[in-house]
């Protein structure tokens, strides 16, 4: 019997080590195998083009002309997009863009207003 901890997340017993990370192969949960590591850890910090730290609800203002993936459209400079939601990822920032929609930016190409 292992002396492994159960998944925290779906208590499955079947957890094994992974280098320095536990993984439950039952819901592919990882987590640190040491917990004092795991504690010390801050959120990320996600910061605009200029070094302003982006909170979730801020208003910022796109710095360069976006092309759009997929469609002919694009974001202009200037474009004033409200109530950001960060996200993790390489796009951190979720958000509504009139006359665009939908769409995940990159904090490099924005300035909090």
């Amino acid at each position: 019997m292992s002396a492994l901890p159960p998944c925290p997340q779906c208590n499955s017993e079947y957890t094994y080590e992974d280098g320095q990370m536990l993984v439950c192969p039952e819901c592919a949960h990882e987590w640190s195998a040491n917990p004092e590591a795991s504690a010390g850890k801050d959120e990320k910090v996600i910061k605009d083009s200029v070094g302003n730290t982006l909170q979730d609800g801020d208003t910022v203002t796109v710095i360069k002309d976006l092309k759009v993936k997929g469609s002919s459209l694009v974001v202009k400079v200037g474009t004033k997009v409200k109530n950001i939601r960060l996200v993790d990822g390489d796009h951190d920032i979720d958000c509504k863009i009139d006359g665009i929609g939908a769409m995940k930016l990159k904090s490099e190409f924005v300035r909090k207003v």
